[in-house]
């Protein structure tokens, strides 16, 4: 049985828990790569890029449409509670891009405090380009307090509430742009703990293995408990009951010894 469990957690270490931190590295190193890349390259216009690249610069030029605007909740920026502000804007060729505008810190703990509204009237923008957010648990949007509330940046949800048929992905807006609130952060270029924990669960999981194979080669060795040889170990129970035995019944010596 135990020799059962080590090979399954080996194996969990070998096809699962390293393979797991070895994407998580390799997205983050993804991710490190399209930010540098971007402060180099000039903006393109947001019909010009790829709506699942990642954060490419662009730039959009149209209005906003406050009336479809909402909040994502729950969210979290710098270690703190916070709401993002999700805008819809209508490009000069008609076509409707989901705009972050940025952050605003909760008050009261929970409730949307008051923030300034989105700029009426034709403005230029420049954004990164983000994949939508996908709500594990699927939920729709809801009104509270006379505003939108969804559970993920997601262009379909807010467009769904709103009514519009929007262009996949969202815009997340630059410090400067028109309608900025508080600017999201970039993710720190760093390239995190996930190739340490990939190599660390190999090295468990080769622990546990090389362990198993010293045991039972240390068990079938003579005097080892896996010998069909070896004389049948007694247990501290059946030592303990021969003991009293002997002292109940003492061994009377035969004559002449």
């Amino acid at each position: 049985m135990l020799a059962f469990v080590v090979v399954v957690f080996a194996t969990a270490c070998f096809t699962l828990l390293a393979p797991w931190q070895f994407t998580r590295h390799e997205e983050r190193a993804s991710t490190n790569d399209a930010i540098t890349s971007s402060f180099e390259a000039a903006p393109i216009p947001i019909q010009s890029a790829d709506p699942a690249t990642q954060w490419r610069r662009v730039t959009l030029s149209g209005a906003y449409l406050p009336e479809a605007e909402a909040v994502a909740r729950l969210r979290t920026v710098q270690g703190a509670a916070a709401f993002e502000v999700l805008t819809p804007f209508r490009l000069a060729t008609g076509e409707v891009v989901l705009v972050d505008r940025g952050f605003v810190r909760p008050v009261e703990g929970v409730r949307v405090p008051d923030f300034a509204p989105a700029p009426t009237g034709p403005v230029d923008l420049v954004a990164r380009v983000r994949a939508d957010e996908r709500d594990p648990q699927g939920r729709q949007a809801f009104t509270e307090e006379g505003r939108k509330h969804v559970y993920a940046v997601d262009s379909r949800t807010v467009g769904e509430a709103a009514g519009l048929s929007m262009r996949p992905g969202y815009a997340q807006l630059e410090e400067g742009s028109p309608g900025v609130l508080g600017a999201l952060p970039l993710p720190q270029l760093d390239a995190g703990p996930y190739l340490s924990y990939a190599l660390q669960w190999i090295a468990f999981g080769a622990m546990a293995l090389l362990g198993l194979v010293y045991f039972t080669w240390r068990e079938i060795k003579p005097g080892g408990m896996l010998r069909t040889d070896a004389p049948k170990r007694r247990s501290v129970a059946e030592i303990l009951a021969d003991d009293d035995a002997q002292a109940t019944h003492p061994r009377v010596a035969p004559s002449g010894e």
